[in-house]
């Protein structure tokens, strides 16, 4: 019997835990693009990332 008391305040301590650090958490701010401020870099990741959403949409299309 003195085993499962044990038990259960082990388990209620990891209950009690957060599932994400504070540190990770974002704080909800959006950053914007602008076409004006951009580089070669940042329209050539904006390209790819438009490349792969269309990839995604045709294999769900496929589905």
């Amino acid at each position: 019997m003195g085993r499962s008391r044990g038990q259960r305040s082990r388990d209620k301590n990891k209950a009690s835990l957060p599932q994400v650090p504070k540190n990770m958490k974002s704080d909800g701010i959006d950053e914007e693009f602008s076409e004006e401020l951009a580089d070669r870099d940042d329209l050539e990741a904006q390209a790819r990332a438009n490349a792969a959403n269309q990839r995604v949409k045709e294999k769900q299309r496929n589905k």
